[in-house]
């Protein structure tokens, strides 16, 4: 398979190149961005999207600060590369990736006692590097969860396009393929923005992994009829309490759990977070124009209002495994624990 790169630092550019995901699947268009301004729209837009390649773009974003910044002493620079990190940060509120790559370029950037515009970016670099051997390591671990023959269902984009590479979700069933298993894919659609008919259907057809795509509304009913052996997707957030991830995991975790099917989540641990709950995460709502509107035709009268949650959030007793880079977490599930181990002893 060829691996497919999402985004990167270009130093002829000065900036960071990245795959337009919203153009996806009938064109493959590069972008490329050069200022704060033009990443959070991109954000915001989705066309950089999925938690690890979010945590990637932070992570270049406050690189991109400490090179676009200026100020008329240090403290006032320090000053603005500070403020431009907090705009960034809070351009999607539910994933926490983002954050985690803002706040350690950051903090490598605020400690450096030499050039801290080198060193903001040998960080952001450090963030995208690690981020593909993550996933390799989540795919290998859980790879050896699936049967020899099997077919899983999916739900959203948490492949090479929602990461640096590989892929989280996605890269279960890459690995698995590479390990000779014979693995269909179920893709759920993934209303309103279809990143599962859109994204993950043309990552896999890429690859030659057979892929179909269902509605979002017919996963029930081919789990009932016994054509589903195992869900796994991805996650934007983790907490003690709950895995929050794109609106319809949970819908799709309750059918599993009632018709006896594993639910897995793949994710690394830079998406867990001990310090919250469930209640004290905000769960981003999107614009009306993405569910009232398609393409040239309204779909919605006007002046009837919308709920458009970009998220929702899968109790813990509704997950068989979380699979991670450092190995497969059954329950019960101690974040905290486990987040204090692994930093401890390397360990999962």
């Amino acid at each position: 398979m060829k691996e497919i790169t999402t985004l990167w630092w270009d130093d002829t550019l000065a900036g960071i190149r990245f795959i337009d995901q919203t153009l996806l699947p009938t064109q493959y268009v590069i972008a490329e961005c050069t200022t704060v301004d033009r990443l959070i729209t991109a954000i915001k837009r989705l066309e950089i999207r999925g938690a690890p390649a979010l945590g990637v773009a932070g992570g270049y974003g406050v690189a991109l600060a400490a090179i676009t910044c200026t100020g008329a002493s240090s403290d006032a620079f320090v000053r603005a590369v500070r403020h431009e990190a907090g705009r960034i940060r809070e351009s999607r509120p539910t994933a926490v990736n983002l954050s985690w790559g803002v706040d350690r370029v950051l903090a490598r950037f605020l400690a450096a006692t030499d050039s801290a515009k080198t060193a903001a970016l040998a960080e952001a670099r450090a963030i995208a590097i690690e981020d593909p051997r993550c996933c390799h390591a989540i795919g290998n671990y859980g790879a050896a969860l699936l049967s020899d023959q099997c077919t899983v269902l999916t739900h959203c984009n948490a492949g090479a396009l929602a990461c640096s590479s590989w892929g989280t979700a996605l890269g279960v069933i890459r690995s698995a393929v590479e390990a000779g298993k014979q693995v269909k894919v179920i893709a759920c659609e993934t209303r309103p923005l279809f990143q599962g008919a859109r994204l993950t259907a043309w990552e896999l057809a890429r690859d030659g992994i057979d892929v179909t795509v269902i509605t979002d509304s017919t996963a029930a009913h081919i789990m009932r009829t016994g054509k589903i052996d195992a869900v796994i997707v991805g996650a934007d957030r983790i907490t003690g309490d709950a895995v929050f991830n794109k609106i319809g995991t949970y819908m799709h975790a309750v059918c599993a759990s009632h018709h006896d099917i594993p639910f897995y989540v793949a994710a690394p641990l830079s998406t867990f977070d001990a310090t919250r709950t469930e209640q004290e995460v905000p769960l981003e709502e999107r614009g009306r124009e993405e569910l009232a509107v398609m393409g040239n035709r309204t779909l919605i009268p006007d002046g009837v209002p919308v709920k458009n949650f970009a998220f929702d959030a899968t109790p813990m007793e509704l997950i068989s495994a979380i699979i991670t880079e450092r190995g497969v977490v059954r329950p019960p599930f101690n974040i905290s624990a486990l987040l204090s181990r692994t930093a401890s002893n390397n360990e999962p």
